[in-house]
């Protein structure tokens, strides 16, 4: 009788997602080898994922594929796999900001990057968009050091600060930071920005869609008649964002902007794209607040923006608020924004390996180590 196989996981908390972050090496090297793998180890296609180590929910059915970089001047690759929970389908289209938090952290732990000093610096390439970001560690004693005051919302308690800065990541997906060279587009009759500051979005008023923007993330997400039209307005988005047909995809994710109601500088209601997130997701906060910035745009309506190039913005949603820290270029009229930033924390859960029953893995596999 076939065995189960093993192989090595590290089970941790990005930011406000869980995933499972493995070596790159330790998977098969064929995709859809790769795929079937990981939704074995996870569970899907199943509501519950019962018979894996997913969490039945779309912010913890996340993978971090890591490696060491192939592209000069870089520490790490990262490739980010959406597992979808109740379908046999692995998405590698999108970035993930929040699981990006844990692989500096994580390929320290593997000894892929060499701890320096009281901080480590890692260089991280999202193999999915090509986006690179510098990431800081804290590493007393040539070690992760995950207790720390840094508190985000969306998580309990406090851990290490993880700051995060993009030094790419306009038009990561799309090609290009607005993919219609258009600030504002009507799309099925709702004018929306269409943009990509790292993770494809369409950004539009609460209002258009009549909403108010200030509703609990569990009424948006049973108002079935809202999403029935929020999928219209992002099935016809997609081929206008250069991500041709959308249907089966996670992008573009849905951004439902209002003026802020609690002290911060935009409202946001976010879609991850049929779920309402309970919070917003850490390329989306940065994309939509990249909108805000940009003269005309449903977001910039609503914002209220400090004054400066450098602005440090607020972002609001559903279970508090996301800090994104834009620096300008360009003029008042037409910016274009030079660096994109924010804090994260991850903490690692659980180191071990995942079991897979041998019938799961695709005869393409090579082999793994069994059980």
């Amino acid at each position: 009788m076939a065995r189960q196989v093993s192989i090595p996981c590290m089970l941790m908390r990005g930011g406000t997602s869980k995933g499972a972050y493995f070596l790159a090496s330790d998977l098969p090297s064929e995709p859809s080898a790769r795929d079937a793998a990981l939704l074995a180890a996870m569970g899907s296609p199943d509501p519950r994922q019962v018979d894996g180590v997913g969490g039945a929910h779309p912010l913890t059915s996340k993978v971090a594929l890591v490696s060491r970089s192939t592209l000069e001047g870089c520490d790490i690759d990262f490739l980010f796999c959406q597992v979808v929970v109740d379908k046999p389908l692995v998405d590698t289209t999108p970035n993930c900001g929040n699981i990006l938090a844990g692989v500096a952290p994580f390929a320290i732990e593997r000894g892929l990057v060499k701890a320096a000093g009281p901080e480590t610096r890692v260089k991280v390439r999202t193999v999915n968009t090509g986006t690179i970001a510098e990431l800081t560690v804290q590493t007393p004693d040539g070690f992760v050091e995950y207790d720390g005051d840094a508190r985000i919302d969306g998580v309990p308690g406090t851990s290490a600060p993880i700051p995060i800065d993009f030094l790419d990541a306009a038009g990561s997906v799309c090609g290009s930071l607005l993919p219609t060279g258009n600030v504002v587009d009507t799309v099925a009759g709702v004018d929306v920005t269409l943009i990509d500051n790292g993770m494809p979005c369409v950004v539009l008023a609460a209002s258009s869609v009549g909403r108010t923007g200030y509703e609990s993330r569990d009424a948006l997400d049973k108002d079935t008649e809202l999403k029935a039209r929020l999928e219209e307005i992002r099935l016809a988005a997609g081929p206008l964002m250069n991500l041709g047909d959308v249907t089966s995809k996670v992008v573009p994710k849905m951004i439902l902007v209002s003026a802020p109601s609690k002290g911060g500088h935009l409202s946001t209601r976010s879609f991850i794209p049929h779920e309402c997130h309970a919070s917003i997701g850490v390329f989306a906060a940065v994309t939509v607040a990249t909108a805000a910035t940009l003269p005309g745009s449903p977001a910039h309506r609503v914002a209220v923006l400090p004054e400066g190039a450098v602005k440090t913005l607020s972002v609001e949603h559903p279970t508090g608020e996301f800090t994104v820290r834009i620096e300008l270029g360009g003029t008042v009229e037409k910016p274009v924004v030079e660096r994109a930033g924010l804090l994260r924390t991850a903490r690692a859960l659980f180191d071990g390996s995942v079991l897979i029953p041998a019938k799961a893995m695709s005869a393409a596999a090579r082999p793994l180590a069994a059980e």
